[in-house]
């Protein structure tokens, strides 16, 4: 057999397997058959084929070379074989007789002649014309050759086939008489007609169910006739109720789904059946009916409702009824058309089950129970169809459809709810957070992959729904407002604070998906979202609120960090396409109304985008002024009055606004000088316009906040005049960060202060009038904030005389300063600090309801109360610049120092700083506190410097000195992160001030002895008296410093960073974005960091010698402590008693020689009394979690093994080891002790008379441990526990054991009461005499005895009748084992 050929195979193999094919002579699986002629036929079809007349291709007759590309000769018809051509036949004449066309039938028209006919108008009729064809007309019995013809074709092949076979219906009423006893439906009753009969209602034409096509015969069909006849016959012989009971009998014995068979081709006849008899009606024919089918009695139709799937189940009410004949119903599937019906009623809800949120279109939360009108789209066929509304599952799958409005409208809803999720319109009636559910079903990559979407619709609702999950609504507006306060350019990152180190190092390896749960910003920078949102941008130009949506996510990211802030800036032609269609240089008028495009248009979006990049980075601010063109820029928009621009007003402002700020930024670098000398009269001249614009009614607040940015921008360009060029830093922070002098010189920025002098009065002149006040507050306080670097600046200039500004400053304080200091209305603002303060009212400082760890924002809902510190009412900034300016008037004229600080005897102050010292909880460590506080310690770390130099001038004036030492002392405990030249200029200046402990020089020493005697007794001796140690403490003070700044410094390039933005030394600030807040500067424990640092520079030492100094270091330490402890014991409150105690003990466990100076000894003894006081005794609990320590329980292990190895019967170190074992500490600590370390009982020497705390502290209530109950009579017996060498623990253990063997608790177990037994024989049958009177006699605890408690005489009569039944028991059962 040949093979077919294969794919590949040449021309040249078919040619062979031809001849192969013609070699063998099979024959050919097609045969070819030529057709005759259309009109003539074949005349050779009786002709039988030729086998060997096959068509062969040879490459024989083939020429060599292909032929020429000419057009080949015309082709003449050739004749077919069976319809010659006529000879002589005109083709024209032929052509013409042949032609169908429209034209040649047109000229063959004859008009009929019309004119003796009459014309009738047309008769009216009901019936539409043409007839309207139903779809329930068709024939229900198609043949199976019907194919796929048009329904005309089967309805015309039906009318032909009814008209050759049906004869009319009065032949068959001929031909077929009916038997007697039937009659016609019309000549019956309709109770008549309902009980008929089916050979009385309808004839029989033939069968319907036995045809006989089954049959082989050719009289099949009258085979099929003579057995329908035999059957009606039959069924006329017998009476309807044997007819009924046959048909129930046969419904028996038949299949159920034969029956259901039968019975649906019955009802296909009495369907077409009554479709004929209503035809039949309107032409007023009465015939009899000669249906297919007979008519079923009312009897015989009841058991048709078996053919229902479920019998019992209540029917489906539904607004239409099926038919089979409409489209897609041929299968009618009643469960799928539930959604048809009307909604079920709303099921209210009695009882406290939680429910399914639901949500409108505008993303407002729906009440379980609200029954809304079904027009508004809120009903859907999903589950709980009755509820209106859409949940989040719904949406989400909503998201998800193929029609691109429904995606839309689900993202716009979700952004909807996420944006009053953040502003807390949910509450409490949510359990769980939305936008933590949102995020981990994915909402962030949902979110991505419809930014990837071909709808516009669909990108800018996905960008909107983005917009919503990342931006804040009032952040924005809350960080504009702040930026010209007292360095309110500087933020803090929007990322988050706490973070695990373990997923940070596998932070490589973590999927997208849950790097995006943790962190959302940077989980969306790793999917590509940046070269999305720029392909947005650029090339499908959206509407004008998408590019606004996308400029607002791109500064929050910007804002993030400052990587985030450099993958922006990187991203390939991001910023171009931002700079190049948002920020033109030119650009068409715009009309009357809303923009249709904000392309090629100004947008103060985007300069605040390049704004907040500059922020993150120097590096970053230089690659944006040199790369990007933003000189040409700024010079265009900072010409230009904003009235001037042709943009709208507002944007107009905001545009301007925008471009100081930007400039001030890159000004705060040292950058952005060289085009100031070009700009010079444009500032001058809008400096000059300010007091015309201050005076407009009202004041319009977008004309105060440029006006208070371009004073900002004064400000930083006037600290950049300063020519002290910072020397070159050899460290790693400072490499990067250039040292080029400023282009700007002293003599372009002195004409300035004239004219911003007069601005400040015009406004304080408004202070008394609260309305117009808190409008124009921004601007003197940035008009104070400029005078501060005005003269700082002014004062580092070496080549001027400095009696000029000195005399220009006393001119100003006695001119401007002084009276303001007098003012009443200054006052007000003094006592509001209190009302405003966010350290004194912790409800500012609560976290937002749906604030997240991955998404850090401040919390901000915008429209802050009025009394708060970012309100409009606010003293806060105000304040903070006046202070500022004070010191540094202060700082350098020394003169006018104790005139300045008049303001630190404001009442309203002092109150503030009694507020903020009270025993409050801490406020809670958010982005929105962490923002709001670092403003707040601003004004307290300004007035306390201030006081400061007050009293450093002035030390016998110092008012209110321990009050500000204080506060000094709280404010350096909560210090963030960026603040580092706050908490070291605390340290060096005011935490060690002598000035600032007035107790040394009115009494303190001598008071502190004389408490001491009062609550030691005259019995007790407390070593070395404690005043003496706090005034040697007073002279130490120097070195005590020096300690704390070796071993509370702070980090290196944290520190100069921090130095830079406060000193103002722009060529060394290296970004104004802070640190991440994870937590103060310095832990809550920094009195004893000299304490810790020792022990762990021990612990890691191999070879166990102690570090340099140690001596000296925990000694200036201990003073320290000691100071606090006396004399500010609020500065200690954040510390619980118990951690104190742990870092006394860390002295112990330096070294072996450490605790035996004497020094330490008394400091180390006075400090431990301190924390026996009964008023601190209470509040001493080592069984809770203590702040810096793992373990109290291995602490105390590790201590004991110390105490045993080197104490050598040391009292303090006694001491220290019995306070832990009183009887509420935990029982670990005890069984420690007595079970590992027993041995260590023979160095606990320590008298009864110098134990600390009382004795009724070991003793009561009594130990219920039986294993420690065990422990402590075995230490007796053996004799590890004697009176000689640990009398406290004698006293405990005799106690507990007198306690338990003598109790008589009738619930004790079955186990307790044997050992009590076992116990009680065993001390009755000691040997030691004295051992034994102790524990059956043990009366009270009284330190005052030698042993330590008392004895009674006798026993009690309820003891001595237990002791004897016992030793009666023993001695009966001793004779009976004898």
């Amino acid at each position: 057999m040949l093979s077919r050929p294969k794919p590949g195979e040449s021309e040249v193999d078919l040619l062979r397997f031809q001849s192969q094919f013609l070699a063998t002579g099979a024959a050919p699986a097609v045969q070819l058959v030529k057709k005759g002629n259309r009109g003539g036929g074949n005349t050779n079809l009786d002709q039988p084929l030729l086998q060997d007349r096959r068509d062969v291709v040879t490459l024989d007759n083939l020429p060599d070379s292909p032929p020429a590309l000419v057009p080949a000769p015309p082709k003449r018809a050739r004749p077919s074989p069976g319809c010659p051509l006529p000879e002589h036949e005109d083709p024209e004449e032929r052509l013409n007789r042949h032609d169908q066309h429209i034209t040649a039938v047109l000229t063959k028209i004859i008009e009929r002649d019309t004119s003796s006919v009459a014309v009738n108008l047309p008769v009216p009729s009901g019936v539409a014309f043409p007839p309207v064809f139903h779809r329930s007309q068709e024939r229900q019995g198609k043949s199976a050759t019907s194919g796929k013809r048009s329904i005309f074709a089967q309805e015309i092949a039906a009318k032909r086939a009814s008209e050759a076979r049906v004869p009319p219906v009065r032949e068959v009423v001929s031909t077929l008489d009916p038997p007697e006893g039937t009659a016609s439906c019309e000549a019956l009753t309709p109770r008549e007609q309902g009980c008929q009969l089916p050979w009385g209602s309808r004839g029989f034409q033939g069968p319907h169910l036995v045809t006989g096509r089954g049959l082989g015969s050719q009289d099949a069909e009258q085979e099929a006739q003579t057995i329908h006849e035999e059957n009606i016959a039959k069924l006329q012989a017998m009476a309807p109720e044997e007819i009924l009971r046959e048909q129930q009998l046969l419904l028996a014995q038949l299949d159920p789904n034969m029956v259901a068979f039968l019975r649906s081709h019955n009802r296909t006849h009495e369907q077409a059946a009554e479709k004929a008899t209503e035809q039949q009606r309107p032409g007023g024919h009465s015939a009899e009916v000669t249906g297919d089918k007979p008519i079923v009695p009312t009897s015989a139709r009841e058991p048709r409702q078996e053919d229902d799937p479920d019998p019992g189940a209540p029917a489906l009410a539904l607004p239409v009824t099926p038919h089979k004949e409409w489209v897609h119903m041929d299968t009618v599937e009643l469960e799928k058309l539930h959604w048809t019906q009307d909604l079920p009623p709303l099921r209210r809800q009695r009882t406290q089950e939680r429910m399914q949120a639901r949500f409108n279109l505008q993303g407002e939360l729906l009440a379980p129970d609200v029954d809304l009108p079904t027009h508004l789209g809120l009903h859907h066929h999903g589950e709980e169809a009755e509820r209106a509304g859409y949940s989040l599952q719904e949406l989400f799958h909503l998201t998800r459809s193929q029609v691109s409005q429904q995606r839309a409208l689900a993202l716009h809803v979700l952004a909807q709810v996420i944006g009053r999720a953040q502003a807390g319109e949910f509450g409490d009636r949510l359990v769980g957070s939305v936008l933590r559910l949102l995020l981990d079903a994915g909402f962030l990559f949902l979110l991505r992959f419809s930014l990837d979407d071909r709808v516009d619709g669909v990108i800018a609702a996905a960008v909107r729904a983005l917009r919503a999950l990342l931006v804040a609504p009032g952040d924005e507006e809350l960080l504009d407002s702040t930026f010209s306060w007292y360095h309110g350019a500087l933020v803090f990152p929007l990322m988050p604070s706490q973070e695990d180190k373990e997923d940070d190092e596998d932070e490589d390896e973590e999927h997208p998906a849950e790097k995006a749960k943790r962190k959302s910003p940077e989980g969306l920078l790793a999917t590509n979202l940046l070269p999305r949102l720029r392909y947005v941008l650029e090339v499908t130009c959206p509407a004008p609120s998408v590019v606004l949506d996308i400029l607002a996510v791109l500064i929050r990211l910007a804002r993030h960090s400052l990587e985030s802030a450099t993958r922006v800036l990187e991203c390939p032609r991001l910023i171009e396409t931002v700079v190049r269609e948002f920020l033109p240089t030119s650009w068409s008028l715009m009309g009357v109304g809303p923009a249709p495009s904000l392309h090629k248009m100004p947008c103060a979006t985007a300069m605040k985008l390049l704004r907040v990049l500059a922020s993150a980075g120097r590096n970053i601010a230089a690659r944006l002024l040199s790369s990007f063109d933003l000189r040409s820029r700024l010079c265009r928009f900072i010409a230009e009055a904003p009235q001037e621009m042709a943009l709208p007003p507002e944007e107009a402002e905001t545009l301007s606004t925008e471009a100081f700020r930007l400039w001030a930024v890159a000004a705060s670098y040292g950058q952005g000088g060289d085009f100031y000398r070009e700009l010079y009269p444009v500032l001058l001249r809008a400096l000059q316009a300010v007091p015309g614009e201050l005076s407009t009614q009202p004041p319009r607040p977008l004309s105060v906040q440029r006006i208070a940015s371009l004073l900002t921008l004064l400000a930083q360009l006037t600290l950049a005049a300063s020519s002290t060029a910072p020397e070159p830093s050899s460290d790693a922070a400072g490499a990067g960060v250039s040292a080029t002098p400023s282009s700007i010189t002293w003599t372009q920025v002195s004409g300035l202060q004239p004219l911003v002098e007069p601005c400040l009065r015009q406004t304080l002149k408004l202070l008394p009038r609260p309305e117009m006040w808190q409008a124009l507050s921004p601007v003197p306080t940035a008009c104070l904030l400029f005078l501060d670097a005005y003269y700082q600046a002014w004062s580092q200039q070496p080549s001027l005389c400095p009696g000029d500004w000195l005399q220009d400053m006393e001119r100003l304080s006695e001119s401007l300063l002084l009276p303001l200091l007098r003012t009443p209305t200054l006052g007000s603002l003094w006592d509001s600090l209190g009302s405003c303060s966010p350290l004194c009212n912790l409800q500012f400082c609560v976290r937002a309801p749906e604030a997240l760890p991955s998404l850090v924002s401040l919390g901000s809902t915008g429209g802050h109360p009025s009394l708060s510190l970012a309100g409009s009412a606010s003293p806060f900034p105000f304040l903070t610049a006046l202070l500022s300016l004070l010191n540094t008037l202060a700082r350098i004229h020394k003169g006018l120092c104790d005139q300045l600080a008049a303001v630190l005897a404001a009442p309203g102050l002092q109150n503030y700083f009694l507020q903020c010292l009270a025993p409050v909880a801490a406020p809670p460590l958010t982005p929105l506190s962490a923002w709001v506080l670092r403003h707040e310690y601003h004004l307290q770390y300004l007035a306390l410097i201030l006081a400061q130099r007050a009293a450093t001038v002035q030390p016998d004036l110092a008012i209110n000195a321990a009050l500000h030492h204080s506060m000094v002392l709280a404010l350096l405990g909560r210090l963030l992160p960026g603040s580092e030249h706050l908490a070291h200029e605390l340290l060096l200046s005011c935490v060690f001030r002598l000035e600032f402990l007035p107790e040394r020089a009115s009494g303190g020493p001598e008071a502190a002895d004389f408490s001491d005697r009062l609550s030691l007794g005259s019995g007790k001796d407390s070593g070395c008296g404690r005043g003496a140690l706090l005034a040697q403490a007073c002279q130490d003070l120097p070195s005590i410093r020096s300690c704390y700044l070796t071993h509370c410094s702070l980090a290196g390039a944290s520190l100069l960073a921090s130095q830079a933005l406060y000193r103002g030394e722009l060529q060394r600030v290296p970004g104004l974005l802070l640190p991440v807040p994870k937590e103060p500067l310095l832990p809550t424990d920094w009195p004893f960091l000299p304490l810790i640092h020792l022990y762990h520079q021990a612990s890691d030492t191999p070879s166990g010698l102690p570090p340099a100094d140690t001596v000296g270091t925990a000694l200036r330490a201990l003073q320290w402590v000691l100071v606090l402890e006396s004399w500010r014991p609020q500065a200690l409150r954040a510390m619980p008693p118990a951690a104190r105690l742990a870092r006394l003990m860390c002295v112990f466990l330096v070294d072996s020689e450490l605790f035996r100076e004497t020094p330490v000894q008394h400091l180390v003894a006075a400090l431990l009394a301190r924390l026996c006081q009964p008023k601190v005794l209470p509040d001493l609990k080592l069984d809770c979690p203590l702040p810096g320590l793992a373990s109290f329980p291995d602490l105390y292990a590790s201590f004991l093994e110390h105490f045993e190895a080197v104490s050598y019967g040391n009292h303090l170190f006694g001491a220290l080891v019995l306070l832990p074992l009183q009887r509420r500490f935990s029982v670990t600590l005890r069984l420690a002790l007595f079970g590992e370390h027993v041995g260590a009982l023979r160095a606990l020497g320590l008298p009864l008379t110098q134990l600390p705390v009382s004795l009724e502290c070991y003793t009561e209530p009594p130990e219920d441990n039986l294993a420690l109950l065990q422990l402590y009579f075995r230490a007796l017996v053996t004799g590890a526990l004697c009176p000689r060498w640990c009398p406290v623990l004698y006293a405990v253990a005799v106690a507990h054991v007198n306690s338990f063997i003598f109790s008589q608790d009738p619930k004790s177990s079955d186990e307790v009461k044997a050992a009590r037994r076992s116990l009680l024989q065993k001390t009755w049958l000691l040997a030691d005499e004295g051992l034994r009177q102790h524990l059956l006699h043990y009366k009270l605890p009284n330190s005052a005895l030698p042993e330590g408690f008392e004895l009674y005489p006798q026993l009690p009569p309820l003891r001595q009748q237990y002791l004897q039944r016992l030793t009666s028991g023993m001695l009966q059962n001793g004779v009976s084992e004898a």
